[in-house]
C-alpha cells in the first residue's frame, strides 16, 4: 500500500467516523473503488486491510482525547478520587458519581458486546444487501431529522440510570447493522432516553474508547491468527493513524458544534442522497 493511498483511507476513517453516517461503509466503498482503479490494495476483507481498518479506528480514538480532553481528564481526576475516597470509606460511603458513570459505561460495552456478538451474523446477513443498507440509510436520516425536532433534553448525568445506559448500549450495538453509525445510533438514542444534547455527545464518544479498543483485540487476536500482522510496511500504518486522528478532530468538532445547535438534520440529506444512489444503482456497492 502507498503512503498516499493510506493516508487517504486514514481520512476517509477520520471525516466518517464522526460524522453519523457509516464510515465502515464508506472506508469498504473507498477501498473498493481503488482496487477497481488498478490500485495495488489486498481485498477489503483480507487480514492485511482488517488490520489497516483496526490501526485507522484507533487513530480516531485520539481525536476524542483531544476534543474531549478537559471533560476528559476532569472524568479521569474524579474516578481517581472518588474511587479511593469509597475504598477507603473516608467519606459518607456513598460510592460517587465518577465511578457510578464508569460503570454504567462499561455496563452499556457489556450490552453492546452481548447483542453483537449473538447477532453480527444475522445483522451482516439479512442487512448485507444494496437495498436493505439503503433502507437503513433511510432510517438513519429521519432519525437525525426527528432528533432536531425534540424539545429540550432534562436529564443530567446524575440521572443516567442501568436503563438508559442499556439503551445506549444496545444502539450501538444495532450499528452492527450495514449502514446504521455508531455514533448517530448513541447519540439518537442517547437524546430519545431525555439526556441532555452535551452528555448524549460526550457519552457517546467517551463510549467508543472502551468499544473500539475492545473491539481491536478481538479483531488482532483474529488477524493475528490469520498471518496479517505482517502484510503492512509500519509506515502506511503510521500515516493512516495519524491522518485518521488529524481528520478526526475536524469532524468530532464539527458533529458537536451541529448537535449542540440541533442541526444533525443536515446530515439527513447526505444519507438520503446516498440511498437514492444505491437504489438507483449510480453508486455500485459493494456488499
Amino acid at each position: 500500500m502507498s503512503l498516499w493511498i493510506a493516508a487517504l483511507l486514514g481520512a476517509v476513517q477520520g471525516v466518517f467516523m464522526f460524522l453519523p453516517v457509516s464510515s465502515t461503509a464508506h472506508l469498504v466503498l473507498v477501498q473498493h473503488w481503488l482496487i477497481r482503479s488498478d490500485h495495488p490494495l489486498p481485498a477489503p476483507d483480507s487480514p492485511e486491510m482488517i488490520l489497516f481498518d483496526l490501526v485507522v479506528h484507533v487513530g480516531t480514538l485520539i481525536s476524542i482525547v483531544v476534543v474531549f480532553w478537559v471533560s476528559l481528564k476532569v472524568f479521569c481526576i474524579k474516578l481517581i478520587q472518588q474511587s479511593v475516597r469509597w475504598a477507603g470509606k473516608k467519606g459518607d460511603g456513598s460510592f460517587g458519581l465518577y465511578p457510578r458513570l464508569f460503570l454504567l459505561g462499561m455496563f452499556s460495552v457489556l450490552c453492546t458486546g452481548i447483542l453483537g456478538l449473538s447477532f453480527k451474523s444475522a445483522f451482516q446477513h439479512i442487512f448485507a444487501t444494496p437495498e436493505m443498507v439503503a433502507v437503513t440509510l433511510i432510517l438513519t436520516g429521519l432519525l437525525l431529522w426527528w432528533t432536531d425536532r425534540l424539545k429540550p433534553r432534562r436529564r443530567s448525568l446524575k440521572k443516567i440510570n442501568p436503563g438508559v445506559a442499556g439503551v445506549i448500549g444496545l444502539a450501538q450495538g444495532l450499528a452492527l447493522m450495514p449502514g446504521l453509525s455508531r455514533s448517530a445510533m448513541t447519540i439518537v438514542f442517547a437524546l430519545f432516553t431525555g439526556l441532555k444534547r452535551r452528555w448524549a455527545a460526550e457519552y457517546s464518544f467517551f463510549l467508543a474508547i472502551p468499544t473500539i479498543l475492545a473491539a481491536t483485540l478481538l479483531q488482532s487476536l483474529e488477524v493475528r491468527s490469520l498471518g496479517g500482522m505482517q502484510g503492512l510496511d509500519f509506515g502506511a500504518l503510521a500515516v493512516g493513524f495519524i491522518v485518521a486522528a488529524l481528520v478526526g478532530i475536524v469532524s468530532l468538532k464539527l458533529v458537536v458544534y451541529f448537535l449542540y445547535r440541533a442541526r444533525l438534520k443536515v446530515f439527513s440529506f447526505y444519507v438520503w442522497v446516498l440511498a437514492v444512489a444505491i437504489l438507483a444503482g449510480i453508486l455500485d456497492l459493494p456488499i
